[in-house]
């Protein structure tokens, strides 16, 4: 990482991103379950919205100062508030970042570049996703190439997860004519493409949030 990219990734930072995520959850709530509706259960904006809310309302809690402790936080409110796929699956992605991110006070790009790959890895691991499923994994592994390819790069990490976004929403985008082959659209076979998928469309929004990490201010939008 360039000397001039001072970044750092604390627990404040980590707060920003997961804020964030859970107001444009909010906001994208009836967008995920029109979504939902066509190829689900029509329950992915609800569910994902009462589980991020949970989210918020154990924010900020000044006992937490580690990001570890902070991702735990954020993981076992998810898993024990979300319905369906979608809490196991996020509980899972901030667990293991949590575990991948150590005791420390905060994480440099590289670091955080580390925790969020192994973040997509627990998905991959409890959810058997490959690419192509047509799920929330084809908008978190090119997003999570694309910022290991900037930060490798030597690029600032406020503009590598610019990248990082760019590549969830591009994976997102390409959900669309694919014929789903996990979940319940599985089960709709043929009839699965065409729709967008849901868990893409929020890990799209994940991955965008993360733009309030280097931003106290920012809006991730979608």
């Amino acid at each position: 990482m360039p000397e001039s990219d001072t970044t750092v990734v604390d627990s404040a930072a980590l707060a920003r991103w997961v804020t964030e995520f859970a107001h444009v959850i909010t906001e994208q709530q009836d967008r995920l379950t029109e979504l939902d509706a066509a190829i689900g259960d029509a329950d992915h904006g609800s569910n994902m919205n009462r589980g991020m809310s949970a989210v918020l309302a154990t924010l900020p809690d000044p006992e937490v100062t580690q990001p570890a402790a902070l991702l735990k936080k954020v993981a076992s409110t998810l898993i024990s508030s979300v319905g369906g796929a979608s809490g196991p699956l996020y509980g899972t992605f901030f667990l293991r970042m949590a575990t991948a991110t150590g005791l420390v006070d905060a994480l440099d790009g590289p670091a955080f570049g580390k925790a969020l790959r192994a973040g997509v890895d627990g998905i991959v691991a409890r959810g058997k996703a490959e690419l192509g499923d047509k799920t929330m994994f084809d908008a978190l592994a090119p997003a999570v190439a694309a910022l290991d390819e900037a930060l490798a790069a030597g690029t600032p990490l406020a503009e590598a997860l610019r990248a990082a976004a760019e590549a969830a929403a591009k994976g997102r985008d390409a959900t669309t004519p694919l014929v789903a082959r996990k979940g319940r659209a599985s089960y709709l076979g043929e009839r699965s493409a065409g729709h967008q998928d849901p868990g893409a469309t929020s890990a799209a929004l994940l991955i965008a949030a993360t733009s309030a990490i280097t931003n106290s201010g920012a809006g991730a939008g979608g």
